[in-house]
């Protein structure tokens, strides 16, 4: 699973270079087309759904003023038929203040590259 452990710092090295340079095709290139995610906290009764199309560049607006780092640490890795599911905590580390929420991602192959098919967030503070 060291390869998948590869896509995932790929991933979230995206993320940190496009928070620097507001590039969010750097992120969308690792989502498939078909990406659904969810992100939740204790006081949403039901968690916010996105997809491949929602608007990072907005998001990446959201942070422009602010020294920003996201982080990932697997806790597992499950190989399954057509995909591969990695649980773990994401950190996003907002001017030094961690934002830890705990992450399910499920990755899987397109034309021989891989890609985020779904994502669920709950942050945990």
């Amino acid at each position: 699973m060291r390869m998948m452990e590869q896509v995932l710092n790929d991933y979230f090295n995206a993320w940190n270079q496009a928070f620097k340079s507001n590039d969010s095709g750097l992120i969308r290139s690792k989502m498939s087309e078909q990406f659904v995610g969810f992100w939740a906290h204790s006081s949403l009764e039901v968690p916010q759904q996105y997809d491949y199309h929602y608007d990072l560049d907005q998001v990446l607006k959201q942070y422009n003023q602010a020294d920003v780092e996201k982080s990932f640490e697997i806790e597992s890795i499950t190989k399954r038929t057509n995909d591969v599911l990695v649980i773990g905590t994401e950190t996003n580390k907002i001017n030094g203040k961690p934002h830890p929420a705990k992450a399910i991602f499920i990755w899987r192959k397109e034309n021989d590259d891989w890609k985020l098919l779904r994502e669920y967030i709950e942050l945990i503070n």
